[in-house]
């Protein structure tokens, strides 16, 4: 057997016993979304981020190209123009995940605790048996 055909061999014996397994996976649970979600925010964040640094550097090598032709009496403001519209994306500000059910904010402030000693009797005003 040629290697070719064995590390095919292997690769698709590899994927027969991965697929059945990644096809019985449990579906993700609301806080993987909500952590998968933000990951997603991050990363494209960092991307404008690194966009922006790319874009301050591409200006100070023009500004410095520019210089050093000036200095030594070359005229390039036709050729090469920096790149003006640098955006900086500020600071990563993570999305708040909505409520669904609401059921973990009451309405109102609570002014008494949920609980008490009394029984049911005393708290309908009758007398306990």
């Amino acid at each position: 057997m040629s290697p070719i055909s064995r590390s095919a061999l292997c690769a698709v014996l590899l994927a027969a016993s991965v697929l059945p397994a990644a096809a019985n996976l449990p579906p993700l649970s609301d806080g993987a979304k909500a952590k998968a979600a933000e990951s997603a925010a991050k990363a494209a964040w960092s991307a404008k981020v690194a966009a922006f640094h790319l874009c301050e550097v591409t200006n100070r090598v023009v500004e410095n190209y520019h210089a050093s032709m000036k200095k030594d009496g070359k005229d390039t403001a036709p050729q090469v123009e920096a790149v003006t519209n640098c955006a900086n994306p500020g600071p990563f500000t993570p999305v708040a995940p909505l409520e669904t059910a609401g059921a973990h904010s009451p309405p109102a402030t609570a002014i008494a605790p949920p609980s008490t000693q009394a029984t049911e009797a005393e708290l309908k005003g009758g007398v306990k048996k």
